[in-house]
């Protein structure tokens, strides 16, 4: 067996998330090529332990569950002994941070005697100007004694250049499941079939979960905008509802869609699994982003790996993931994302230069098995091999 990788997380791994799904596609990567993963969070929701690929060691935590700021502050020190004690009986020979608040927290532990040789790394998932005055301090503290820190965009390491970070920064782009891993050109004609979506009609898609982060206000706006431009086309939406809120809100989306287009020009999807979503994508010629923040942008990435267009808002590290500058619009200006938009309807060569641009950019810089190689080599850097 190869070297031993602790990761701390501060939520369970199988809670849906960008930085959990990133972890154990991590996880489950580095265990093929002989690595010993072993994750240290939260007790899991709806898998068992012992049932994923790579080793989970599970902590009781009550998280997030009241908004009550003294439990909060119990839990915090409650974790400080759980990752101590764990990463004692682990005895790892580096350790993988993979949540803020995990930072936060090894940083109050990690000088006690037997955790302070131990080498370790931070992923930052999110951007630096979004975290409070009192968490970047605690977080700087601790990062002065990391091997490494890495960022998922050079936008976002930047920033932390600017905060006068003595630590090296590395770039290492986000990569998505497993399970888009492989492209069937076949999968597109029998998506549309299953769907009664005819070759050459044109369609655009939406997807996430329902959050402030994603502006799904914006998203019947911008259907009515290409509606009334004349372009003709169905709209295929996929939501995660995890709340009875939540599907009030997914409803008033569909209405505010149905609205421009009709009932019958609307594909619905609630709640895909990863293989599910991953064939999802095949229906569509355009994926479009309507996100008022992102740290990264991984429904992009997923839109890349199956050859669709991507248009999308400029926020946050998306306009480096899209890496497109005609592909890029501003929601307080409409008109150049329905310039694009037609275009890519009317032009079918337009089209298919811009789905293999973004194919081609997926399996450059963002698929899996670069993202597992670029841990790798980092690993064994920190390592000393």
């Amino acid at each position: 067996m190869g070297k031993k990788i602790v990761y701390l997380m501060e939520y369970p791994i199988d809670l849906p998330g960008g930085g959990q799904m990133s972890t154990r596609t991590l996880c489950e990567g580095i265990s093929e090529k002989g690595f010993e993963p072993v994750v240290i969070c939260p007790r899991l929701l709806s898998h068992r332990a012992e049932d994923l690929p790579f080793k989970v060691v599970e902590y009781p935590s009550d998280e997030n569950r009241e908004n009550n700021m003294a439990l909060r502050l119990l839990n915090f020190f409650s974790r400080m002994g759980d990752f101590e004690r764990l990463i004692k009986q682990e005895k790892p020979d580096m350790i993988h941070v993979s949540m803020s608040e995990s930072l936060i927290t090894y940083g109050f532990i990690r000088w006690k005697r037997a955790l302070r040789n131990i080498p370790f790394i931070y992923t930052d998932r999110g951007l630096c100007y979004g975290y409070r005055s009192h968490s970047k301090l605690c977080m700087k503290n601790t990062l002065k004694a990391a091997s490494f820190m890495v960022c998922t965009t050079s936008f976002n390491k930047a920033l932390w250049e600017k905060e006068g970070m003595s630590v090296s920064i590395r770039v290492i782009p986000n990569t998505i499941s497993s399970a888009f891993r492989e492209y069937d050109p076949g999968k597109r004609d029998l998506m549309r079939k299953k769907h009664g979506i005819d070759k050459n009609e044109f369609v655009i898609g939406f997807a996430g979960r329902i959050s402030e982060e994603k502006d799904w206000d914006l998203v019947p706006v911008l259907v009515k905008e290409l509606h009334e431009a004349g372009l003709k086309f169905k709209v295929a939406l996929v939501i995660s509802v995890y709340e009875s809120k939540d599907a009030m809100e997914s409803l008033r989306i569909r209405n505010g869609i149905t609205q421009s287009i009709g009932e019958e020009n609307l594909i619905y999807m609630q709640d895909l699994s990863q293989s599910e979503i991953a064939d999802y994508y095949y229906l569509l010629d355009v994926f479009i982003m309507s996100s008022l923040f992102e740290s990264f942008g991984k429904a992009a990435v997923e839109a890349m790996s199956r050859k669709c267009s991507v248009v999308s808002t400029g926020v946050g590290g998306l306009k480096e993931v899209i890496g497109r500058d005609e592909n890029i619009y501003d929601k307080n200006d409409l008109s150049k994302f329905v310039e694009r938009v037609k275009t890519l309807s009317s032009d079918r060569e337009e089209l298919d230069r811009d789905r293999e641009y973004f194919y081609k950019r997926y399996r450059d810089n963002y698929m899996l098995d670069v993202h597992i190689e670029r841990h790798i080599k980092l690993y064994n850097e920190v390592c000393g091999q």
